[in-house]
C-alpha cells in the first residue's frame, strides 16, 4: 500500500525526512483501506520506518489484531533534492547548482538508482511473503519504490515520466505468488473517492514521494 496524504503545507519534497505525518484526509484514506482489507486473510503487516507509512499501517494492523513490523527496505527513495521545493514550473531546472544532479535521468543521477530500489523492494516483498506464507501480507511503502518494483516485475523500463505512475495515494499494488514466484500483479484504489482528482493514477505530480500475497505501495 502507498501511504495516505501527508500534511505538507510548504510543498517540500520531504523524502526520508522525519516529522511528516498523515493529514486528516490521509488518516481517512488509511481507515478506508483497512475497511477494504477487513475480510482478507492478512497475517502480517509491515511498513517503512517513516511516520506516514507507520500511521497508514496502523488501522490495518488493528483490524487484524496484529503488530506492525518495520522493514527499512520499504523506505522512500533517496533524493538529492530532499527538503527543497522541486517541481514543474518552480525554476529548479534553471538553477546551475542543480544541473550536475540532472545529467542522467535513466539512473537517476539525482538519487537512489532505480535498480537498487527494485532490488530492495523485491527483498522486502519476499520477506513479507515468507512471514505470511499461505496467507496475505500488507506492506506500506511509498510511490516511487512501489512503481519501480512493479515496473521491474512487469518487465518495463525503470526510467519513466513521474506523471504516468499508476500509484495513487492509499492505493494497493498486489503481487500474487505461487511458491516463491510472482505470477500476477494487480492494482486497486479503495480510497479513490477521497483522493483529490489531480492526484489520481496517471495524473500524479507528487511532491514528497517523495504488496501467500503481498500488497505494496
Amino acid at each position: 500500500m502507498r501511504h495516505g496524504e501527508v500534511h505538507n503545507p510548504e510543498g517540500v519534497l520531504y523524502g526520508r525526512l522525519p516529522g511528516y505525518h498523515l493529514s486528516e484526509l490521509g488518516r481517512a484514506m488509511a481507515d478506508r483501506v483497512a475497511e477494504h482489507l477487513a475480510g482478507h486473510d492478512v497475517t502480517h503487516v509491515v511498513a517503512s520506518p517513516l511516520e506516514r507509512a507507520q500511521e497508514t499501517a496502523a488501522p490495518i494492523a488493528k483490524a487484524h489484531g496484529l503488530d506492525i513490523a518495520t522493514d527499512d527496505r520499504l523506505i522512500e527513495a533517496e533524493n538529492t533534492f530532499e527538503g527543497k521545493t522541486f517541481g514543474v514550473g518552480d525554476g529548479a531546472l534553471r538553477r546551475p547548482a542543480n544541473w550536475k544532479y540532472l545529467v542522467n535521468p535513466f539512473r537517476p543521477s539525482w538519487g537512489e538508482p532505480y535498480a537498487d530500489q527494485a532490488a530492495r523492494m523485491l527483498a522486502a516483498l519476499a520477506a513479507a511473503r515468507d512471514a505470511a506464507r499461505g496467507h496475505e501480507a500488507v506492506c506500506v511503502s511509498h510511490q516511487l519504490p512501489v512503481w519501480i518494483v512493479r515496473s521491474f516485475v512487469e518487465r518495463r523500463r525503470l526510467w519513466h515520466d513521474p506523471r504516468r505512475r499508476q500509484c495513487t495515494l492509499a492505493s494497493l499494488t498486489t503481487f500474487t505468488y505461487e511458491g516463491d514466484r510472482i505470477v500476477s500483479v494487480g492494482y486497486t484504489e479503495p480510497a479513490l473517492d477521497l483522493v483529490p482528482a489531480h492526484l489520481h493514477a496517471g495524473a500524479a505530480r507528487s511532491k514528497g514521494d517523495g504488496q501467500g500475497k503481498a500488497f505494496g505501495a
